[in-house]
């Protein structure tokens, strides 16, 4: 066995498990990677301790500094978790939009968390910018370094390892690789790593259809938490796409509650459109492939809101 010297070596090296119950007859084979598998049940665990080294090396990040985040909840938890461990302060700006679970979880940590007032727990663009534009007036405070998650490029490395696991657990055999799309890392972070293996990989991107901006649709409001931020994000590479799926937040918790009752499989609603979207392409690609989507975090972060209900 093992053993971790500090909880953040423990990040990465999550199960990828067969889906059996959910995937129609005659599609292709269908795998979905347990992220929750991660200390604090979250892929972005990955992400946040790859901005804070980044920022640690290059002195953005002073000894002793604070750190500042706008975020749907996820990433905080994420912070929170490699703030106490490296030993900085943490400064969270989040909304009533997301779950509660969650803003507990960044205060547990230590955490200073701001709340701001969302419109009937909607999720929408004018939100969005307004926890932007809160954590950038605190990162403007002596000593603290603002993470600014859509717009750093070191976030993207984070999900590196991510692809490398899917290919060496998969022996090479995957063939199409789709995942939704928030601030874009996640995607393009383990899609570069996997189209180093393999450059004709198959990747959708996936966005819910309620804010289908990516697809050249209108900002609107949904109840997918992380994903579907109204407005493009700044490092989002259409390039690197094949092709852009969208599903409701209907769909997505629909799927999260079939995940639960017939896979045995617990997730939030970004994993349930996640499979959603897989299902689509593994019906079309046929039984000899393998289809690879990410179950993003545990449905534990959910059950204060109306997924589980």
């Amino acid at each position: 066995m093992n053993v971790a010297n500090n909880v953040l070596e423990s990040i990465g090296n999550t199960p990828l498990v067969r889906l059996t119950k959910v995937v129609p007859p005659g599609s292709a084979r269908v795998l979905v990677k347990l992220e929750w598998a991660n200390p604090t049940g979250s892929m972005k665990d990955r992400m946040a301790l790859a901005s804070v080294e980044a920022a640690e090396r290059d002195g953005r990040l002073p000894p002793g500094g604070t750190v500042v985040e706008y975020t749907g909840g996820s990433t905080g938890v994420s912070l929170a978790l490699v703030c106490a461990a490296k030993g900085y302060a943490l400064e969270i700006v989040t909304s009533d939009a997301f779950s509660e679970e969650k803003i507990r979880t960044m205060r547990a940590f230590g955490a200073n968390v701001t709340v701001i007032p969302s419109d009937n727990r909607k999720i929408t663009e004018a939100l969005i910018k307004e926890m932007i534009a809160t954590a950038r007036g605190i990162s403007a405070r002596p000593g603290h370094w603002w993470v600014d998650q859509l717009g750093n490029a070191d976030a993207a490395a984070g999900y590196h390892s991510l692809g490398e696991e899917v290919w060496e657990q998969t022996g090479g055999d995957v063939d199409a690789f789709v995942h939704s799309v928030g601030t874009a890392h996640s995607i393009h972070g383990a899609t570069r790593a996997l189209r180093r293996h393999n450059p004709g990989l198959h990747v959708a991107a996936v966005e819910p259809s309620e804010s289908a901006i990516l697809s050249g649709g209108t900002s609107g409001s949904h109840r997918i938490e992380g994903i579907g931020i109204g407005f493009v994000p700044p490092l989002w590479r259409r390039e690197e796409v094949d092709e852009i799926l969208t599903g409701s937040t209907e769909e997505a918790a629909g799927m999260c509650r079939r995940l639960a009752r017939e896979e045995g499989i617990f997730a939030g609603t970004s994993s349930g459109l996640n499979v959603v979207a897989a299902l689509r392409v593994a019906e079309r690609l046929g039984p000899a492939a393998t289809v690879v989507t990410l179950m993003v975090d545990s449905g534990i972060k959910y059950v204060s809101t109306d997924l589980y209900r």
